[in-house]
């Protein structure tokens, strides 16, 4: 009788090869109805479509002829979780792919060696030398004082704030999160540009900077690390905590030793989401430190410029060169920020190691 069950379960299983062969079954036959045919159209993205559509259909039948309607079923929502994973992915592949295949016209030694500086519209020279230096500089100097500001009040939150305060910290992180990068760019430009440096200049005029173009940064940055880090942090199992208390330990080392090696990952997750936001912004970079065309190493005085401003600029640029300065730029600024998370999560990794 076992053996009997045994032999109907395993008669009642599409083969292995019945859900690839359902799909290019489907393809042709969308492939010849719409695209050959021209119902409703045509066109490949209704034929994408219809092939979908078909191969869900063709699965199901075939699924509840052999295995049954539950079987059927599962079948079917694990072929729609597979298509909505790869219709997520499908963006990020063309955005890959175009910047890949444009952006490679001016990825040569004078693009990153020279900067835009008694460059004309009929120039096919120039690069993003200073805007590369301007976007270092800016999202470094906005991480290393957004990172304590963020880790320090998710620390208070988590392990020591109670009541009221705690409330209000959590509220007003909510609302910055959801703050328009406009809106921080005209407050640093009211308060730092207008207000403070004319105290910090010589001739008591304002100007503007980079590092008041990474103020404007910070304030888009610590939302996102604030909240990112306290939920890391609350991951943590509170028995290590507990374990270090019946040691002895006082709570201000279990919090530098246990804790926050602990939450180190995904605190560094939060903070490179972070940093690529602030590496891709431009109307608060553009109204605080005003772009320029030459180069400037020091971010507190003086225009400055960064790849987002040089990606503005080139792209509503009337030169005919422009656009592939502008695509090369866009793929810097991606490799970029590809570069320092790999190597963040490297090292946080080893350290979590260690």
């Amino acid at each position: 009788m076992t053996a009997a069950v045994a032999n109907a379960l395993e008669a009642r299983r599409l083969p292995r090869w019945a859900p690839a062969a359902t799909a290019v079954a489907a393809a042709a036959l969308a492939y010849v109805v719409f695209a050959l045919g021209g119902v409703l159209g045509g066109g490949p993205v209704l034929t994408v479509v219809g092939a979908v559509v078909f191969f869900l259909a063709g699965l199901a039948l075939a699924s509840g002829i052999v295995e049954g309607s539950r079987a059927a079923r599962n079948r079917i929502a694990t072929a729609l979780i597979y298509s909505a994973f790869t219709l997520a992915l499908l963006p990020l592949v063309s955005v890959v792919f175009t910047l890949v295949s444009k952006g490679t016209a001016r990825l040569d030694a004078e693009f990153f060696g020279h900067s835009m500086r008694n460059i004309g519209p009929q120039d096919n020279s120039g690069g993003a030398y200073h805007a590369i230096i301007g976007t270092l500089e800016q999202v470094a100097i906005a991480t290393l004082i957004t990172v304590p500001l963020g880790t320090g009040g998710a620390i208070y939150i988590v392990e020591y704030g109670r009541g009221r305060l705690a409330l209000a910290i959590r509220f007003f992180v909510d609302v910055m999160t959801g703050i328009p990068s406009i809106v921080a760019g005209l407050f640093i430009l009211a308060f730092w540009v207008l207000i403070v440096s004319p105290h910090l200049s010589p001739d008591g005029l304002p100007f503007y900077s980079g590092f008041a173009a990474s103020l404007a940064l910070s304030v888009l940055m610590l939302p996102t690390i604030t909240r990112s880090s306290e939920e890391m942090l609350r991951l943590v199992p509170v028995a290590l905590r507990e374990g270090a208390y019946a040691l002895g330990i006082a709570k201000w080392k279990t919090i530098m030793r246990i804790v926050l090696p602990t939450a180190l990952p995904g605190i560094v997750t939060g903070v490179m989401l972070a940093v690529a936001r602030a590496a891709g912004e431009t109307a608060p970079v553009l109204l605080v430190a005003g772009g320029g065309a030459g180069i400037n190493f020091s971010p507190f005085h003086g225009l400055q410029n960064s790849l987002s401003i040089f990606i503005y600029d080139q792209a509503g640029s009337a030169s005919k060169y422009a656009p592939a300065r502008a695509w090369t730029a866009a793929l810097t600024l991606v490799a970029l920020v590809l570069t320092l998370t790999i190597a963040a999560k490297l090292l946080s990794r080893r350290n979590k190691l260690r």
